[in-house]
């Protein structure tokens, strides 16, 4: 059947077709989900175990062991990779990429049935583990709560309203906070009083407890009535507390008399978070799994419109992140650079092929477009920086089938045919050949549509988007174009029966083409010198991952020596927050410490709980201005934090790697790991252009090590117990019971005065209550001295080998040179039996990326080879067509060398997309010589005029695709992409069209002729 004769012989259904279409597009448009980034699953779920007291070589072999060996029995695991340190242990679980988000709930579960199974032989005060599978979960809505003149306490109250009130936004997940401090009330008493009273601590403790206890009392019959009883005497204020009397019946005390009671909160915190250097509490709030971003934040801020009225004066709920702005901006954006490709491959169109022919095909263009929108709306994906710049990218391919038939039918209509016979003999003799050729431009995509993993998933709306345009682009082609060519195509008088080819600029091609084949072996050595050339200078590309962010905020990372507490830690952080505070540019800036923020972007690399560990998010008024910042903060931090490990950093677009540079060992001995990464440590500072060398295990800590005497202890009646929760009490405090207030559980702790709490020379006054002598045993008569150690406070594990990771960040540039330039000597190692060395960080990600594009691309390749092998029912074709693959080579070395750019992942996309290009190029071009040769043409005749006739739709299809690219070449993102396609096509279009018919001649033994000159 002849799609072209349908459309011409269902002209109004056509017509009503195109018009629905185009008010579909439209609505499709407004109704589209809008995203910045494309989202990915994050496979991985979190086990926290506690094992309070426990160090971190404890920990590892009694928690860490058990529960890694229990989880590798299930088959979906992917890697294991853990932390243990002192009194915890953390095991991360990453799942297959072979496994969709549909079918990771099931496995969590399974998961936590694996974890809940070795709880039972876990030791004594471990445990239980908790299964965090939120751990990817983002909060793309992200506040500080400031107030001044209020207290932390305060500010929770109103956040916990907050909550409550947005919980009923449209579209709302969940809502958590960061930064909250857990209010305690602290009973300080001495000892002394103690034992002078003859009260054990234990009583205190017993009586807090057994007070505010809460019980059953029972229930009554009261004249049908079955009435519930509930006495009073829970505690209702701290007074309350303070009235406890404490002793027996014949000598009580009250509490307050012999003890101090505050309210505070708990010492040392957890974490810290200051917002532009006030106190706060950070509210997050994560959209529904399938929510649209932009409807939940503009629910979400009427909602808080309504609520100002209703804030108390001096609070304010201050934005540090909010997604649906930032896609708002970014979309709109892109939707420019949409606008401008489409403007600039219109307006080329009607330079090259007159007004008519430009407008046409500028029109099947908006079709295909708006086609486009309402097939992303039917399969559910979303408006972002990949789907669109999808758009932007297949511009130039989506006007090359449109071309071919505009072209075939404006020839023949010179030539004096009629619109309608020309229009129906150009579709029948293309449709094929079109189609095969836009199947083969899709499959150089699917390598990407059908890789696994996260960079697969991230990238994967690229390859869906340009697989529905293109067909979406035949299908037009091969129905619409020819029927808006029979009713809007005019061919003025004068051109009429003229030679359409015989203007200057194809006689000078057909001149060229001709010697080109007249001198074929010298062309071919020609272009085998330029290729090697190429491949030469290829070798200095560097290589990337993913390229940086175009988001206004950056990172600085603070790492202060391990051991540090955690308000040491914040106090170098507020310095470091003054000095960025000062820059030029810089507009916000959020203090984090002790642990990661909430994941508010979804590239965010979370740190688990450290108090020697701090970040600061930095807002700036444009990114163009974030080089020049960090370049200042990295030089202020260098200059004045010369004991910690910071390094300030862009966020990255893609899956997150914090440190560049990692050189991984695993073995079972500590000494001989950290020897070896001692040694790859001294590599990478000696190596040039080298910064922020450190490993994973962080420096060794001291301890401080009472050595108790099990003889002296049992004279004095202390148990080990008695003794470790005397030394608990004396420097942090036990807790001994609990304080209802409203729906808050307030903790009760005990604890001595301050001043005997402070320092490490109160550990001589620590005295130990013996429940078998009924009285106060000082520390001296249970202990042989006290000794000062070191031991590794963190003890890392991958795939249940200790494995220690030496890390670094370039100065300046890429991480790939650095790697290359420390690779040889950190190799040359010498490595004892059972240890071995791999690459991590970028090069580890980028090679986890690359694999399954090296697995599944093969395929792709076959399927386009067969493909091309039905169009022309020959192997020696498929052969002369795909040999121009490598041409590109040429200009993607030149672009990328010219324009200083690294041939990171994106770039390798380009390359699998640009090699269908070339290939649809090719098919276009020798489908005409067969068609010649069927025609009884003499073959270089054939392959001259051939040429000649398919010169202008290669071209002009190049063109388009160069040019609407243009604006891509600004965006960080798709620079390398844009480059890579733009260089290899330009220089690839113009080797083409002499060498596919030099290799045809070649392949098919014709002698060049003159007479056809």
């Amino acid at each position: 059947m002849n799609p072209a004769r349908f459309a011409l012989n269902r002209r109004t259904f056509l017509a009503i077709l195109t018009l629905l279409l185009i008010g579909g597009g439209l609505l499709a448009f407004e109704h589209l989900g809008r995203l910045e980034d494309p989202t990915f699953t994050i496979k991985t779920a979190l086990v926290i175990t506690p094992y309070p007291g426990a160090t971190p070589l404890e920990v590892e072999e009694e928690i860490t062991e058990k529960v890694e060996e229990a989880i590798k029995s299930m088959g979906q695991v992917k890697e294991i990779y853990s932390t243990s340190q002192e009194g915890i242990s953390f095991v991360y679980v990453e799942m297959k990429d072979a496994f969709n988000k549909r079918e990771l709930p099931q496995i969590w579960d399974e998961l936590r049935r694996k974890v809940a199974d070795i709880q039972a032989t876990l030791p004594p005060g471990a445990g239980p583990s908790q299964v965090n599978d939120d751990f990817g979960d983002v909060y793309g809505v992200f506040f500080a709560l400031t107030g001044d003149n209020y207290t932390l306490a305060q500010l929770k109250d109103q956040a916990e309203y907050l909550k409550k009130e947005l919980l009923l936004c449209k579209d709302v997940a969940k809502i958590d906070f960061w930064g909250i401090q857990q209010q305690v009330l602290y009973i300080e008493f001495e000892p002394s009083k103690l034992a002078g009273l003859g009260i054990s601590p234990d009583l205190i403790y017993q009586t807090l407890h057994l007070q505010n206890v809460v019980e059953s009392s029972g229930k009554v019959d009261v004249n049908t009535e079955y009435m519930r009883i509930s006495p009073t005497g829970e505690f209702k204020s701290e007074t309350m507390i303070a009235d406890l009397l404490i002793g027996g019946a014949g000598s009580m005390v009250r509490l307050g008399d012999i003890a101090t009671i505050t309210r505070g909160y708990w010492e040392p915190p957890r974490n810290m978070m200051r917002y532009n250097g006030r106190p706060c509490i950070g509210i997050g709030v994560s959209t529904v799994d399938g929510g649209n971003v932009i409807t939940m934040g503009d629910s979400v801020r009427e909602k808080l419109h309504e609520l100002e009225a209703r804030q108390p004066p001096g609070m304010a709920l201050n934005t540090i992140y909010y997604q649906s702005r930032v896609v708002t901006e970014s979309v709109n954006a892109f939707l420019i650079n949409l606008a401008e490709a489409v403007v600039i491959v219109v307006v080329l169109l009607m330079i090259f092929m007159g007004w008519q022919s430009g407008m046409l095909i500028g029109i099947i263009l908006l079709l295909t477009i708006l086609g486009t929108f309402m097939g992303m709306l039917l399969m559910g994906i979303d408006l972002q920086k990949i789907s669109l710049g999808a758009l932007i990218l297949a511009l130039g391919m989506l006007v090359d089938n449109a071309i071919v038939v505009t072209d075939g039918i404006l020839v023949r209509v010179t030539r004096g045919e009629s619109r309608e016979s020309a229009a129906v003999q150009v579709v029948r003799e293309n449709q094929w050949p079109l189609l095969g050729a836009t199947f083969v431009a899709i499959l150089a995509f699917a390598a990407i549509g059908y890789a696994p993993g996260n960079v697969g998933e991230f990238c994967r709306s690229l390859f869906q988007v340009m697989a529905l345009s293109l067909l979406l682009s035949w299908l037009f082609a091969v129905t619409i174009t020819p029927l808006f060519c029979v009713w809007f195509l005019k061919t003025p008088e004068s051109q009429a029966m003229k030679d359409p080819y015989g203007s200057r600029i194809f006689r000078i091609y057909r001149r060229m083409l001709h010697l080109a084949l007249r001198w074929r072996y010298l062309t071919l050595v020609v272009v085998s010198l330029l290729m090697l050339l190429s491949i030469i200078g290829f070798g200095s590309i560097p290589s990337a991952f993913f390229p940086d962010s175009t988001q206004r905020y950056f990172y600085v990372n603070f790492w202060k020596s391990q051991g540090t507490h955690i308000n040491h830690t914040a106090d170098d952080l507020a310095k470091i927050e003054q000095f960025v505070r000062q820059m030029d540019g810089v507009k916000n800036i959020t203090t984090f410490a002790g642990e990661g923020a909430l994941r508010f972007l979804l590239s965010y690399d979370y740190q688990i709980p450290n108090p020697s560990y701090g970040q600061l998010l930095v807002e700036v008024d444009d990114y163009l201005q974030i080089n020049g910042l960090v370049k200042q903060v990295n030089a202020y931090l260098a200059a004045n934090f010369p004991d910690a490990e910071p390094y300030a950093r862009k966020i990255v677009s893609g899956p997150p790697v914090t440190f560049q540079v990692e050189a991984r060992f695993r073995g079972p001995d500590i000494k001989v790991l950290q020897d070896l990464a001692d040694q790859a440590g001294k590599i990478m500072e000696q190596t040039p252009n080298t910064r922020d060398v450190r490993t994973d295990w962080r420096q060794q800590v001291r301890v401080i090590r009472p050595e108790f005497s099990q003889s002296q202890a049992r004279r004095s009646g202390v148990t080990r117990s008695e003794f470790s929760s005397a030394l608990k009490w004396q420097f942090t405090g036990v807790v001994a019971g609990l304080y209802r207030e409203g729906d808050e559980l307030i903790p009760i702790i005990t604890r001595p005065p301050e001043k005997q709490r402070n320092s490490v020379g109160d550990l001589d006054n620590v005295q130990i209550y013996s429940h078998a002598n009924r009285l106060f045993i000082p520390i001296n008569q249970v202990i042989t001295g006290v000794k000062t150690v070191w031991e590794w406070p963190l003890i890392g594990h991958r795939d249940q080998q200790r494995a220690v990771t030496v890390q670094c960040n370039p100065a300046r540039g890429l991480a790939a040179p650095l790697r290359l330039a420390m690779a040889q000597k950190i190799e040359a190692l010498d490595l004892p039996p059972g240890y071995s060395l791999e690459w991590a960080g970028e090069f580890e990600a980028s090679n986890d990326a690359r694999e399954p594009l090296g697995k599944i691309f093969p395929l792709c390749v076959l399927g386009m080879f067969v493909i091309v092998v039905g169009l022309f029912n020959s192997v020696r074709t498929p052969l002369v067509i795909f040999l121009t693959v490598p041409l590109s080579i040429m200009g993607i070395a030149a672009g990328l060398l010219i324009m200083d750019l690294p041939f990171g992942f994106m770039a390798i996309l380009g390359f699998l997309g640009l090699s269908g290009m070339l290939i649809k190029n090719a098919i276009v071009l020798i489908e005409q010589v067969e068609i010649f040769l069927k025609e009884d043409y003499p073959p270089y005749k054939a392959i001259l005029d051939s040429s000649v006739s398919r010169m202008r739709p290669v071209i002009m299809a190049s063109g388009t695709t160069i040019l609407g690219m243009l604006p891509l070449v600004f965006d960080p993102m798709f620079a390398t992409m844009a480059v890579t396609i733009m260089g290899g096509l330009f220089v690839a279009t113009f080797l083409t069209l002499i060498v596919v018919p030099l290799l045809y001649c070649l392949f098919y033994r014709i002698k060049s002729e003159k007479r056809y000159l």
